[in-house]
């Protein structure tokens, strides 16, 4: 499918926000992808793609996960709305034709992060927490910022500030999330 296309169906299936929501991470993706030397298309079409599977029902997301043999952990299960990041990545291998390995990757893990992210990993990542339509996260001016400086104590930073507010809010995170803040904590650790 060519872009043009892609975007006509994302706006069918995505809420009007949501579709907002899309346009934003690609073109913020886009931007991060030109500042750090990334493949720009890439980064484009893994920000136009991450949120295609995101307006499914509960339902409809643990029946596909089924339908297509993916795993559903148990935190997964008991929070239904993060399996749309595998979902996603599904979606756009047999939705859309993507077969690069990179966006995949990217849709994949654009919600939790993973440890050793690849530079559009973490581009995906950034852009859908930066992205010019959000405004509700701590501290977005400086991470703003932070991304287009350092990209590695930008996706730190938002690792740490995800940990404490759901920490604060005696939310539990998500296991891999946690082991992705570790993982990039011990990383830092090491380098001082």
């Amino acid at each position: 499918m060519t872009t043009v296309e892609i975007k006509k169906d994302l706006r069918q299936i995505l809420s009007e926000k949501r579709y907002e929501h899309t346009l934003g991470v690609e073109y913020t993706a886009a931007c991060l992808a030109m500042r750090y030397g990334a493949d720009m298309e890439k980064a484009k079409l893994a920000g136009l793609l991450h949120d295609c599977a995101k307006q499914l029902s509960t339902e409809d997301k643990l029946a596909y996960c089924e339908q297509y043999g993916l795993s559903v952990s148990e935190y997964e299960a008991r929070n239904p709305e993060l399996l749309h990041a595998k979902l996603g990545a599904l979606f756009a291998k047999i939705r859309y034709g993507v077969d690069d390995p990179e966006i995949l990757s990217a849709i994949t893990w654009h919600t939790t992060g993973k440890p050793e992210m690849t530079l559009l990993d973490k581009i995906l990542y950034i852009a859908d927490f930066i992205e010019p339509n959000r405004d509700q996260a701590k501290n977005l001016p400086q991470v703003r910022k932070m991304a287009f400086d350092d990209i590695d104590d930008c996706l730190y930073r938002i690792l740490e500030d995800s940990i404490v507010y759901l920490n604060g809010r005696n939310i539990t995170v998500d296991p891999m999330t946690q082991i992705t803040y570790e993982s990039y904590k011990a990383i830092r650790k090491n380098q001082k």
